[in-house]
């Protein structure tokens, strides 16, 4: 596994590069059921369907969200949009999450995570990717509110 910034992409970006023994239909079911996903990320209403517009709900408020990109067991792209309520001093920012997925030669995935915009909005996370990237699709469901990238993220797939 690796935690590095990829030169191609925008200073705010943050890359993730995972190797996982699982398929990666597992992998994309965790990514777009919504019950998978909120047992890693937050609860959701996601549809991966190119247009559509979901939420997270994030710790402090909700993440809207529209889907750019989907190809099941491939690819997913959305736009994470941020607004802090209105007493809140933390500033709103836009970003783009992709989620890459390639079949590994054992048939486990190579998963490719790129967070863009992210990196300059939240300086606290970027202390903790230091750890490197860690999924597990078999992980005890972690408390802690996190970003589509961060480094204690945790895949739950059935």
């Amino acid at each position: 596994m690796t935690l590095k910034e990829n030169a191609k992409s925008a200073a705010d970006s943050l890359e993730f590069e995972c190797e996982l023994p699982e398929p990666p239909e597992k992998v994309w079911r965790a990514l777009t059921e919504p019950k998978l996903l909120a047992a890693w990320m937050m609860p959701n209403d996601i549809r991966p369907e190119i247009g559509s517009r979901f939420a997270f709900a994030g710790p402090d408020a909700p993440i809207d969200c529209e889907v750019l990109d989907a190809e099941p067991g491939r690819l997913l792209r959305y736009s994470w949009r941020e607004r802090p309520e209105p007493d809140d001093a933390s500033q709103a920012f836009d970003s783009i999450v992709t989620f890459t997925l390639d079949r590994t030669i054992s048939g486990g995935t190579h998963l490719r995570i790129v967070h863009d915009g992210f990196a300059r909005a939240a300086t606290p996370v970027l202390a903790m990717a230091g750890a490197g990237c860690r999924l597990s699709l078999d992980a005890p469901q972690s408390k802690l509110p996190v970003a589509a990238n961060a480094p204690y993220m945790l895949l739950r797939a059935a």
